[in-house]
């Protein structure tokens, strides 16, 4: 196996680790090296393919795995997280990520899936979801057929990683900035170091995970948790004003992560990149016109799923995935709660699965 290795100098390297079946290809893996030893940024997924390309990534960067120092996670996701219990395992390495994120790897770890299979069905429904969407949930609720969550193999982080925090990682400067949004305790990772080529415009490089891609905008979502946390507001009393605003999350931490105006920004997919600050306004200006098409299409009162129906997305509705129409009904919601939040939208009262209209 020869892996996809870039070195981007300055011990900097990233390792291409792949996702199986799943059009992203792979995970930036980074490896960034330190005075006690290299230290990984994200892991990869968990599976064995990807785990062979891992360890022969490492070899090729000039390390073994058992020299890794530690493990710097910027988000929980599977791709990201899947596969740093093998890494500890293999090479003793602590792992570090966001207290909210941790919280979330905990939870999936003590989750029972028929239990999260009663959630989405549960959210689905009140989101306007027709009956033979919803039919294969409440199956395969009926016939235990739940299955591990993803995550559930990963390793719980035993570090946090403070916003604003100077990393303790000795011969680098590494500050963590908190850039909740994708999900709520993503973090991106500024290298405050002069970029190695000494001639690139702004100061350091930032390790941006999901928060930043070139090409790419990061899913912005309702975090779900079977407790109910994150869900939407029933008809019955509860105001979507009260929830969190992950969307208005995601905006500010753009901004924030555009007034560093690193030099380089390495992302967890695609590719390497450098004006983080036209990105970021691509970025800000892609959701502000997706809220102006939202509250056009709200001059009538949909509920999130119609709406979801109704939005433009890189496909026509019909060809969009099963799995994949509960993320973007999920987006609409997201959306929806930020238009509330600025007086823009409203809750229609009444019976049955919520509906919202422009104000």
């Amino acid at each position: 196996m020869t892996p996809q290795v870039t070195d981007h100098k300055g011990g900097v390297w990233s390792i291409a680790v792949p996702i199986p079946d799943n059009p992203l290809g792979h995970t930036l893996v980074h490896l960034l090296e330190t005075d006690r030893g290299p230290v990984l940024i994200d892991t990869g997924w968990d599976d064995p393919d990807s785990w062979d390309t891992l360890v022969a990534g490492v070899s090729a960067c000039g390390f073994a795995l058992a020299d890794l120092h530690g493990v710097l996670i910027t988000h929980h996701h599977p791709d990201h997280h899947g596969l740093s219990a093998k890494v500890r395992e293999a090479s003793g390495a602590w792992i570090a990520m966001h207290a909210a994120d941790t919280d979330v790897v905990r939870r999936t770890r003590e989750a029972e899936p028929g239990r999260w299979l009663d959630h989405l069905t549960a959210r689905l429904a009140t989101a306007g979801a027709p009956d033979e969407h919803l039919a294969p949930l409440r199956e395969a609720r009926a016939q235990g057929r739940s299955r591990k969550l993803p995550g559930q193999g990963a390793a719980l982080p035993d570090r946090d990683i403070s916003p604003g925090e100077l990393l303790d990682l000795p011969g680098r400067r590494v500050r963590a900035i908190w850039t909740p949004g994708h999900t709520p305790g993503h973090v991106c990772l500024h290298l405050e170091e002069e970029h190695p080529s000494g001639q690139a415009p702004g100061f350091g490089r930032l390790f941006s995970g999901d928060h930043l891609l070139p090409g790419i905008t990061p899913h912005i979502g309702l975090y779900e948790d079977p407790e109910g946390e994150g869900r939407p507001p029933s008809n019955e009393g509860e105001s979507v004003r009260d929830l969190h605003d992950p969307l208005g999350d995601y905006l500010d931490s753009l901004q924030r992560v555009g007034r560093l105006a690193p030099a380089e920004v390495l992302p967890a997919h695609q590719h390497a990149f450098t004006d983080a600050g036209g990105r970021v306004r691509e970025l800000i200006a892609h959701h502000e016109a997706r809220l102006s098409q939202l509250r056009a299409l709200l001059r009538e009162p949909r509920t999130p799923w119609q709406l979801a129906m109704a939005m433009e997305w890189n496909r026509p509705w019909e060809q969009i995935p099963y799995a994949s129409r509960n993320i973007a009904v999920s987006e609409a919601e997201a959306h929806l709660r930020r238009l509330v939040k600025q007086g823009q939208a409203e809750r229609v009262p009444g019976a049955g699965p919520v509906r919202y209209q422009a104000v």
